[in-house]
């Protein structure tokens, strides 16, 4: 169960999901949320530390109410030190993470990787595999536990390879000089003759003298200086034809070279339909692309949210509550009380 307002206009991510809006202030709505926890298996919390206490909704409560609870606290700086208790978004968090003053180049100030390594990767991913991992554990203890994460954290953790890689030949200088984040010619994007783009990793020497012979390049650039000279070079090749046309080169060599596709070309790109990797769906007036769940199981795929049938606030209301014995009676004068929140009033 995860306490949010489900009527966000912002959470683009709710499909396939139950959703029950109660307000908290109300001494209701907290018994509400107590039953609901004696009967499941995970809560998820992302409020500042000490909000929960002060609801009464605390881990010390809902594990002696629920002793195989597993209480995931998600936090921008989690629930002790500093900063526990300040504001923060995914900037914020992945400057302090270290990982920030990696990206970007050289040339340029450290670049916010979207919201991608602290929200999604650190943040919501890595809480995720706390709780899988606390699930593992209840299996052989019987018990629950809090896990207590913060996005600093998940996003360093994430950056780990970065952190221990720094004494190898492919890092350790300063950024947007290293092999792997701008600094080497043979693993960065060129733009093509049609302003599209092409992504290129030929990091062994295998792959590179592939990616010279389709270049139609003279396999041996000792005769240039430096690396700059070379990525001038290629800058000034691929330039030389549109991304479909080097494709009809690269397509079957092993350079390591592949389309940077944009968000309305990845599902027609063939390998991505024979994978599956992305779902249409209709939403209201707008088609909607996104991507499928991965990893893919052998056994108890899963599949996309967005291809549930979408139910109703109420009808989700209903079924939630359901669980916990409160009858459609009930659930009007939870409304009618201010507990639970609903776009309409529901009938009896």
């Amino acid at each position: 169960m995860e306490l949010k307002n489900p009527r966000n206009s912002i959470d683009v991510l709710q499909g396939g999901k139950r959703s029950l809006a109660l307000n908290l202030k109300q001494p209701k709505a907290i018994d509400v949320v107590r039953s609901l926890c004696r009967g499941s298996d995970v809560l998820i919390e992302p409020f500042r530390p000490g909000v929960m206490e002060k609801f009464g909704l605390g881990p010390t409560v809902l594990l002696k109410d629920n002793p195989r609870l597993i209480y995931a606290r998600l936090t921008g700086f989690g629930q002790t030190g500093t900063h526990a208790v300040r504001a923060g978004h995914d900037l914020n968090y992945v400057a302090l993470s270290g990982v920030l003053s990696m990206l970007g180049r050289k040339t340029n100030k450290p670049t916010a990787p979207i919201n991608l390594v602290a929200d999604f990767a650190g943040g919501g991913l890595m809480c995720a595999f706390g709780i899988l991992a606390a699930i593992v554990e209840r299996h052989r203890s019987g018990k629950g536990q809090i896990i207590d994460h913060a996005m600093v954290e998940g996003a360093a953790y994430v950056g780990s390879w970065l952190f221990r890689s720094q004494t190898l030949p492919i890092w350790g200088n300063p950024r947007g000089e290293n092999i792997i984040d701008g600094g080497a010619h043979f693993y960065d994007t060129y733009e093509t003759k049609d302003g599209k783009f092409l992504s290129v990793g030929a990091i062994e020497n295998k792959f590179y003298r592939l990616l010279l012979e389709g270049l139609g390049l003279d396999p041996d650039l000792s005769q240039l200086d430096d690396d700059e000279e070379r990525r001038k070079l290629f800058e000034t090749t691929f330039k030389t034809k549109t991304r479909d046309e080097w494709m009809e080169i690269f397509g079957e060599k092993d350079a390591c070279v592949f389309p940077v596709l944009t968000p309305d070309e990845v599902e027609s790109y063939q390998h991505n339909r024979e994978r599956d990797v992305f779902v249409d769906y209709q939403r209201k007036e707008d088609e909607v692309l996104v991507p499928t769940p991965a990893p893919k199981l052998s056994r108890t795929p899963a599949r996309s949210g967005v291809t549930v049938k979408e139910r109703g606030e109420l009808e989700m209301a209903e079924e939630i509550l359901g669980e916990i014995g409160v009858e459609r009676q009930e659930l009007v004068r939870l409304y009618e009380e201010g507990v639970l929140l609903l776009s309409n009033k529901p009938k009896m």
